[in-house]
């Protein structure tokens, strides 16, 4: 047989980092090992039961055929309402694409608009496939480094100098995976001032984090506080994380409607349209409105405040407080120093290994140095995690030397 030749195009990206621990966690626990998964990006609550009902009904009814490539009526509709009611933004169906999951929306989003040379520029700490996505549609992502000092926010100076004639189009996600870090309506401004200066530049606004915060301010994209910036923005979104449906793998996109029509031609071609089913779940979803997700939210909150202080307390941690996701995003070179290793990723490794801990190393998200903890796990394996924590940080005692006798 002929040697394979793969396409350059796949020897560009990398599997995805987070999936990687997950499965890797997983393994070990198959293998018999005890391992604290705070790797997953999941809520770890059960899909609510009304979201669940209206599945088994529709299953029950025959929905079990192909539906338009975008998505159902119905669910489009549900998207259309929820922007307005909770966003006041104003789309009509034809703006709106259903597509599987978040991650398949910026894709078709990525293959859509973007060409050879075209760069994208990218706030870092960033959702680990946002460049690898960019870097599959021949584009170059342009990273812009952030740090806990800063609130792992990208300033107005530090857009205005990545901004480009080449730049196609600039990402923005808040709240933040994997920072948790929550875009205020005068931050949102200041980057409106500069992207009003170059107006060739579309804008994604990822919020799929939007119902899973608990900043001073009610959540807000750059299109609600910079209104005039509606035409080049493209929303998007999805019931994973605010409705525990990440299985169902439904997101949703809005903007344009001639890009969304060119996104939806992607889509035909790959995917093709969701499941039938899952678009009746989501839709259910979206029409309860938020009262379903307020448990879950306080849930994560009294999650984030404890292991906030717990993690903040380790020695080598610097730990920012975040106002939203379910992650934390400790800074540790110093606890990397201290245990004598080469970096993050050798961190993770090292804490699966010796103390059945599972997190994902910053260097995934382009943050060397850090490690994103998630908190969407239950109280007992939280606290367990941080008692394995603090011994596998604590230094080795000496031995005490009596005479010519080592005590052990």
């Amino acid at each position: 047989m002929s040697k394979l030749t793969l396409s350059a195009r796949v020897g560009r990206i990398k599997p995805s980092p987070t999936l990687a621990v997950t499965a890797r966690a997983k393994a070990l626990k198959a293998e018999g090992r005890d391992i604290l998964d705070l790797g997953a990006g999941e809520p770890d609550f059960d899909t609510p039961d009304l979201i669940k009902e209206a599945a088994i009904g529709a299953i029950r009814a025959g929905f079990t055929k192909y539906t338009a490539v975008d998505g159902t009526p119905g669910l489009k509709a549900a998207v259309a309402e929820k922007f307005a009611r909770e966003n006041a933004l104003h789309f009509t169906t034809a703006q709106i694409l259903v597509s599987v999951g978040g991650k398949q929306s910026f894709y078709n989003l990525a293959q859509a608009l973007l060409d050879a040379a075209d760069e994208v520029v990218i706030p870092a700490p960033y959702w680990v496939s946002y460049a690898d996505i960019v870097l599959m549609a021949d584009a170059l992502p342009v990273i812009i480094p952030t740090t806990l000092d800063q609130g792992f926010k990208v300033t107005p100076e530090a857009l205005d100098a990545a901004l480009a004639y080449k730049t196609k189009l600039f990402v923005l996600n808040s709240p933040a995976n994997p920072t948790g870090a929550v875009y205020t309506r005068a931050e949102l401004a200041a980057l409106g001032e500069v992207l009003r200066r170059y107006p060739h530049v579309l804008i994604a606004s990822d919020d799929m984090y939007e119902h899973i915060a608990w900043g001073s301010e009610p959540f807000a994209n750059i299109a609600n506080v910079c209104p005039d910036l509606l035409d080049r923005t493209i929303v998007l979104n999805g019931v994973s994380k605010a409705y525990a449906m990440t299985g169902w793998r439904i997101g949703y996109a809005a903007g344009p409607a001639e890009l969304i029509k060119a996104m939806a031609k992607v889509q035909s071609q790959s995917t093709s349209n969701p499941t039938s089913i899952s678009q009746v779940a989501a839709e259910a979803a979206l029409r309860s409105g938020t009262a379903l997700v307020t448990p879950m939210r306080e849930a994560f909150k009294a999650r984030h405040d404890w292991l906030h202080g717990q993690l903040a307390a380790l020695p080598g941690f610097r730990c920012l407080r975040a106002d939203g996701t379910f992650y934390l995003f400790p800074e540790v070179s110093e606890a990397i120093r201290m245990l004598g290793l080469a970096d993050d990723q050798a961190l993770a490794e090292a804490l699966l290994e010796k103390a059945g801990i599972a997190a994902v190393p910053g260097s995934a998200f382009g943050s060397p140095g850090h490690l994103r903890f998630s908190y969407a796990t239950s109280d007992r394996v939280l606290q367990e995690a941080v008692e394995r924590l603090r011994a596998f940080l604590k230094p080795p005692q000496p031995a005490a030397v009596q005479g010519e006798r080592v005590l052990l």
